[in-house]
């Protein structure tokens, strides 16, 4: 493993703590920090179990999606190994932009010789359906919550529709990669662009994208519920459907900020007190950290342990998470 992806990696753990424990501690401060104590100590903490087995049962429908997606670009990535790759990838989702996510294409690359051309599509279409998964999920409350936030889920959607139809019409698909490649800096990538145009195709052809997107709405949809089982180990009854909108919304309006750090927290900190009867903001603010915990923490955890892994299987070759120009062929 390249000792400067651990470095960065490290530094990357420790800005995103360091940042969490800043917006839990404002909003503790602001909600009463004993009663946000009070609540946590009033936790069922054995409903940690389910809650990790829900988040678990997601990584493990993602990953089969994600080499489901390899198998479709014909890629031979044996499933122990892809298995760690994929791991790996969760602790990347701290990095700014989450661009170290395309650590997976490298890997895949540097044990089967796919050029990261054909991989990278593998990667947008998996962050894709989640998306697309978690507006679905988003909107089937979205009109009975916060009607005024509809907004919010139409912009995404838009563009992620105008998105796949031009993909799916391949004269449009080639002009848009001729006109990219009049772009002086892209000029030298239009052939690379070409087959990464062909590999997408093929991931989010009508049968692939329909197996993956549902993938993704069971693999979401147990997040979700594990947040609610978070509020049952409260003591609080919070319907399901609650939990589905506040989850997925929270999700999509931090899917720009690396693991959703202070949008995704701050929506589910405030979500609940907001929509929920009864509810306190101990009580939300509680509730946010707990899910946090057992999904975004676990999977940070669980990734870190495997890029030592993905770096022994590699034989301990240097790993470079910004592959730019032909390094990416």
């Amino acid at each position: 493993m390249q000792p400067n992806l651990i470095v960065r990696f490290r530094k990357w753990v420790v800005v995103s703590i360091a940042i969490g424990a800043l917006l839990y501690l404002s909003g503790s401060v602001m909600a009463d920090i004993d009663r946000v104590g009070d609540a946590l100590e009033s936790f069922n903490w054995w409903m940690l179990f389910p809650v990790c087995a829900l988040t678990l049962l997601n990584y493990t429908l993602r990953f089969v999606k994600w080499h489901y997606l390899l198998h479709r670009l014909n890629v031979d990535m044996p499933l122990r190994e892809d298995a760690w790759n994929f791991a790996s990838g969760l602790a990347m989702v701290i990095s700014p932009g989450k661009a170290g996510e395309f650590l997976k294409p490298y890997v895949v690359r540097e044990r089967t010789g796919t050029p990261m051309a054909t991989t990278i599509p593998a990667l947008v279409t998996e962050r894709l359906t989640d998306g697309i998964a978690m507006l679905i999920l988003a909107g089937l409350s979205v009109g009975v919550y916060a009607a005024d936030k509809v907004h919010y889920l139409t912009i995404p959607a838009v563009l992620i529709g105008f998105g796949l139809l031009v993909l799916a019409h391949e004269g449009l698909s080639l002009w848009c990669i001729k006109m990219l490649g009049k772009i002086p800096k892209l000029s030298g990538l239009s052939e690379k662009l070409r087959e990464m145009l062909v590999s997408m195709r093929t991931c989010v052809a009508p049968v692939s994208l329909a197996w993956t997107l549902l993938l993704s709405i069971i693999a979401w949809g147990a997040e979700c519920w594990g947040y609610q089982l978070i509020f049952q180990g409260l003591n609080q009854e919070v319907g399901l459907d609650v939990c589905i909108f506040l989850y997925a919304f929270a999700t999509v309006a931090g899917g720009a900020m690396p693991g959703g750090l202070g949008v995704a927290d701050g929506v589910l900190a405030g979500g609940a007190a907001t929509l929920v009867a009864g509810m306190t903001q101990p009580m939300s603010v509680a509730a946010a950290i707990l899910i946090r915990i057992c999904t975004l923490w676990i999977g940070v955890a669980i990734g870190a342990v495997a890029l030592f892994k993905v770096s022994n299987m590699l034989g301990g070759i240097q790993l470079e998470t910004q592959p730019t120009g032909d390094e990416s062929g």
